[in-house]
């Protein structure tokens, strides 16, 4: 299914260590208006997408949040966010029910509240996130836990998986560091190829124990392991990346790029209308034919399957196109 994620602002409450979109306290100049974002939505649903991540910096902060989530939902989209949950009361929580939101992803990078807290820049960080999970929960929004897999809590995998089940959260994305925004700064705490490898089939073998779903993010390898390994799983029907071939992102200011994680601006909503670039953009169209794809990716019997995490080959190359230099079937024959 097309979806698409808007960061809605730039600004957030917070400041990550690892964020892509470097944000904090103060917003990115020309962020789309409220009348902007309606009409965006709109194009958004002429041109087939039918789910829309609202994220950040953080959503919340801005003050008509609410009226975007209500126009989404009056258009027949499905509307999900991205938040770090902090900001959400259990009065914010029953207002996000009843403006139409569905399911929230809230991040939890470390079960250790300092380690989390350090991560995120702020010393209440985690009290506050789980509070807002919890609040989303007793209004009857679907909560997605959130963690970011870096050096430094790759040993929690699984109990941090474990957690989002009890918590009686719906899934458990593992997000795996990309070199990009303030990225760039913390490359020493991404983790290596090997690490990567072992992390992937260790999520594999949790997948298996949990009923909820966990899902690794910039990782599209976790299938093709799958497969290698006889593994039919049920659960998880999505493919690998999916960079403006079924997703792509917008940025505050209007700005389109093929992903949240590669910064390849493609065209601008305020230049033309959504509908036409996502049809017609020479970007998204080198991206959906799989003959355009370069190295390893571009004769792999694997491709439509993994096809290769586009943000991380543009990190490491500067093309987009290019293969993925985290490919565990050359890996493996290395």
């Amino acid at each position: 299914m097309n979806h698409i994620s808007w960061n809605t602002t730039k600004r957030c409450n917070l400041y990550c260590k690892h964020c892509y979109r470097e944000s904090g306290p103060e917003k990115m100049d020309n962020e789309l208006l409220t009348e902007e974002g309606k009409k965006l939505l709109d194009q958004m649903v002429k041109a087939g997408m039918r789910v829309i991540v609202l994220s950040g910096g953080e959503p919340m902060l801005r003050d008509d949040i609410f009226e975007i989530i209500d126009h989404a939902k009056s258009i027949g989209m499905t509307v999900l966010m991205g938040s770090n949950g902090t900001l959400i009361t259990k009065e914010k929580a029953e207002e996000l029910k009843s403006s139409g939101l569905s399911a929230i992803a809230i991040s939890i990078d470390s079960l250790d509240p300092e380690k989390h807290n350090n991560f995120r820049g702020s010393d209440t960080a985690f009290q506050k996130a789980m509070e807002g999970a919890n609040n989303c929960l007793a209004a009857g929004i679907k909560v997605q836990l959130n963690c970011t897999v870096t050096k430094e809590n790759l040993d929690e995998i699984e109990e941090i998986a474990d957690f989002a089940s009890k918590l009686g959260a719906s899934s458990s994305h593992m997000l795996f560091l990309v070199d990009t925004g303030r990225g760039k700064e913390i490359k020493e705490a991404s983790i290596d190829i090997e690490e990567y490898k072992k992390a992937i089939n260790r999520i594999i073998d949790k997948d298996l124990e949990l009923d909820i779903l966990l899902k690794p993010t910039c990782a599209p390898q976790y299938k093709v392991e799958s497969i290698l390994r006889g593994i039919q799983q049920q659960k998880n029907t999505s493919r690998g990346c999916i960079a403006g071939i079924s997703y792509c992102s917008i940025l505050p200011n209007g700005d389109v790029h093929i992903c949240p994680y590669a910064p390849v601006k493609v065209a601008s909503i305020r230049e033309e209308s959504f509908d036409y670039i996502w049809e017609n953009n020479e970007v998204f169209n080198q991206l959906r034919d799989y003959k355009n794809y370069k190295g390893e990716c571009g004769h792999c019997q694997y491709i439509n399957i993994c096809g290769g995490c586009r943000a991380r080959a543009f990190s490491s190359t500067g093309d987009w196109l290019e293969e993925d230099p985290y490919c565990l079937l050359k890996y493996k024959e290395a």
